[in-house]
């Protein structure tokens, strides 16, 4: 039994706050990531109050919570970040996180600009990570690209996009910020900032 939670917050790899807006390449260079070091990530599961969908599983696609118990947690301190879209809660734990830790994995966090400043305010320490489009007509362009979208969506992430361009270049608050113009360098960029962890993961699985 330990005395007090950092060491425990601290056990394990550092996790990786990614964060940037729709469109910016995120889950394109995540799926990179993933596939060159499999078994070195993992990702935190989530809390949220909403229904589960059809084929999704309590505890491994979500948590899925009543909103009394979800805020109840959050009054406690139990979580790194939470929001609240369409009426339903979402957060992360840290016990979310420190599970994913606990099996000396790096754990991703795929986190909006407001989740990013909370984070800044807990002991989790993690690489903070900004992956942005080169130019907004860029990155119109590639929401555009997808057809996936309303005008009016549209417009809503391409406003979310300008503030995330703005509070990114704030000084200090990401390790790096990854411009993605080129995916491979973009690619090189994000490895450069992890390497590190990677070779600790590595290790312990090594000497295991």
């Amino acid at each position: 039994m330990r005395a007090h939670t950092t060491d425990k917050a601290m056990a394990g790899p550092r996790p990786v706050v990614m964060s940037g807006p729709s469109g910016a390449g995120k889950s394109t260079l995540l799926k990179k990531l993933l596939k060159e070091f499999n078994g070195v990530f993992g990702f935190s599961v989530s809390h949220t109050t909403r229904n589960p969908r059809p084929g999704e599983e309590n505890g491994k696609d979500y948590h899925f919570v009543s909103r009394e118990v979800m805020q109840t947690s959050i009054a406690k301190g139990e979580f790194i970040e939470s929001a609240e879209f369409s009426g339903n809660m979402y957060g992360t734990s840290k016990a979310a996180v420190q599970a994913v830790q606990a099996q000396n994995l790096i754990c991703i966090l795929d986190i909006d600009m407001q989740g990013v400043k909370n984070i800044k305010k807990t002991d989790l320490n993690p690489i903070y990570v900004s992956v942005q489009a080169p130019s907004m007509d860029i990155l119109e362009k590639r929401l555009r690209d997808r057809k996936t979208e309303s005008e009016e969506s549209l417009q809503k992430r391409l406003h979310a996009a300008k503030v995330d361009v703005e509070i990114s270049k704030e000084p200090g608050l990401f390790d790096v910020v990854i411009i993605n113009d080129d995916l491979e360098a973009a690619y090189g960029k994000l490895k450069d900032v992890l390497l590190e962890e990677i070779q600790k993961v590595r290790d312990v699985n090594k000497s295991s």
